[in-house]
């Protein structure tokens, strides 16, 4: 990576990936000459906190990128394609985290481990793919490299509350000190039944195929950033009682017969990410996501083959999705660039 200081700017600073990217830039001693933080109007005048300096929020405008080499944006998808085309203009490269321009053509959507040479395609964007396909991809490409490449997906995703944003924990917090306390479950303002001691096989908006478009992202994003264009995934994400980190079962067929032993192998010489799988110590060894929270790595475990497909093993895969999800694969696009 270059060491010549960058010009940075957080667009979204204030919410929790805007805090992760903060957290992510100086632990990783991100060359930084300075940092502008951006967040909406609301937002403006806080003070955050950056290598030991306050830093005050600005509002974001469409004038908020001269002088900016790289734009990190965690704003959503609305703001994503109002700002970013400014940003653009004004000379800086933006990584965004929203789905505005992840299927666009000419617009890499990069995970830094898998595909870090589509970066040098981009025309100004780079998009962070989804926090789900992310931590899914980061234990499969492994395995799809050395079994001559997957050629399917069955998933099913097992995604905490955090997803959803500040308010999606709350609801849980909120629901759960009711329950134990023996009270009236305050009015659902984020979910459509009951979080708390409960799944809700529905993450994001229905479309006319019965998937959701969280479900149809892995399918889309996942041949696009492997370059497999023929891979296919059948996925049902549900959100579930936990806090942070996501969980993922994967049953993923091959073009090559595979073995437990091979996968491990891979997994375990690829970069940020770690096997944790030893079913018959004691206790038995596996990860799980609180194992994950606040790491870097996607861990894997409950490597085996699978008992109903040809050439196809099943596994299970957790990562931050805030962090390795999100922020830090942000930050890792900003490191290659």
């Amino acid at each position: 990576m270059s060491q010549t200081p960058k010009h940075l700017a957080v667009v979204g600073a204030t919410g929790a990936v805007g805090i992760e990217i903060l957290k992510c830039l100086e632990q990783r001693d991100f060359p930084v000459s300075e940092l502008t933080l951006l967040a909406s109007a609301r937002s403006a005048g806080k003070k955050l906190t950056f290598r030991g300096q306050e830093i005050e929020v600005k509002e974001l405008t469409p004038d908020s990128f001269e002088g900016i080499d790289v734009a990190l944006f965690s704003a959503g998808g609305g703001i994503s394609k109002e700002f970013a085309p400014h940003a653009v203009k004004a000379g800086a490269v933006v990584v965004d985290n929203s789905s505005a321009f992840r299927m666009d053509e000419g617009v890499p959507l990069v995970v830094p481990e898998i595909n870090p040479d589509d970066v040098s395609s981009n025309n100004g964007i780079i998009a962070n793919p989804n926090c789900t396909t992310i931590v899914t991809l980061m234990a499969l490409n492994p395995m799809h490299e050395a079994f001559g490449g997957v050629k399917s997906i069955i998933a099913s995703s097992y995604q905490a509350v955090s997803g959803s944003g500040a308010q999606g924990i709350a609801e849980l917090e909120g629901q759960v000190d009711c329950l134990a306390k023996g009270e009236p479950l305050p009015e659902l303002s984020v979910y459509p039944c009951q979080i708390a001691f409960n799944v809700i096989p529905q993450v994001d908006v229905f479309q006319e195929n019965g998937y959701t478009k969280e479900e149809m992202k892995m399918h889309f994003e996942g041949q696009k950033i492997l370059h497999a264009p023929e891979l296919k995934a059948s996925v049902t994400c549900v959100r579930v009682p936990v806090f942070r980190s996501h969980a993922v079962a994967v049953t993923a067929v091959f073009n090559d017969k595979p073995s437990v032993a091979a996968a491990r192998e891979a997994v375990s010489s690829a970069i940020g990410v770690r096997v944790v799988d030893d079913p018959f110590a004691s206790p038995p060894q596996f990860p799980t996501p609180l194992d994950c929270t606040d790491g870097d790595d996607c861990l894997v475990g409950r490597i085996r083959e699978d008992l109903v497909l040809d050439n196809a093993l099943t596994f299970w895969v957790v990562g931050d999705q805030v962090r390795k999800g999100a922020a830090l694969n942000a930050v890792q696009i900003a490191e290659l660039l």
